[in-house]
């Protein structure tokens, strides 16, 4: 059984770390903000680094990437709702806090190998999955197949955690609506623009890339 005091601290220190950052946030903060001794921190981890990793995965685990998984929603409409989601995560946010992995991955020094290690790895599984459902998208031919499916996830999660950035600036959901009216379109537009524009390129099946990846490694 999950000691409550335990929950309490996690919980706080999700709190804080999105608040205040994780360098400007302290164990006495998370402490105060758990309303438990400061010494019950240590009963249950070394380090504050520690502390942060449990935090990203429950941040993580609250973002909704299954949406990207369910297959009996269109793979265009599962990018759609996922990214959705994560703006009315934000707006319940009020703008201004950000997104946690952006944030921590701005902090991010060589003094936090295991944070470094959690997002490094967070960000690996979202744009896979986020490819994958880019490639089922081509092969049903909603999503045009001169995309290199890896190459366009990733640049759909940098443009989102960019616009995130300029939403907490602005405090405002217009850079996550620059992002859907600029993105979307280009996964969709006419295969005839693709190749008049001299990009289109073969599909490669999800057995290909994760042969690539493995031999990249």
């Amino acid at each position: 059984m999950v000691s409550k005091v335990r929950e309490k601290i996690v919980s706080a220190a999700l709190e804080c770390f999105h608040e205040l950052g994780f360098s400007a946030c302290s164990v006495q903060d998370i402490v105060d903000r758990a309303g438990v001794p400061k010494g019950s921190f240590y009963n249950y981890f070394k380090a504050k680094e520690l502390l942060a990793v449990e935090v990203l995965e429950i941040y993580t685990a609250g973002s909704r990437r299954e949406l990207l998984s369910d297959v009996s929603v269109a793979p265009v409409v599962r990018l759609r709702n996922h990214f959705e989601f994560l703006a009315s995560r934000y707006a319940g946010f009020g703008y201004a806090k950000g997104c946690l992995i952006g944030n921590m991955a701005a902090e991010c020094s060589d003094n936090m190998p295991l944070v470094r290690q959690a997002l490094a790895e967070s960000l690996k599984h979202w744009t896979n999955t986020v490819a994958d459902t880019i490639l089922a998208g081509q092969s049903d031919g909603s999503i045009v197949p001169g995309l290199d499916v890896d190459t366009t996830a990733r640049f759909m999660i940098n443009s989102w955690e960019g616009a995130v950035v300029r939403m907490k600036i602005a405090v405002s959901r217009e850079p996550l609506d620059d992002f859907f009216t600029v993105v979307f379109p280009l996964l969709t537009r006419p295969t005839a623009e693709i190749e008049k524009a001299g990009t289109n390129r073969p599909v490669t099946s999800r057995a290909q890339r994760q042969a690539t990846r493995g031999a990249s490694q």
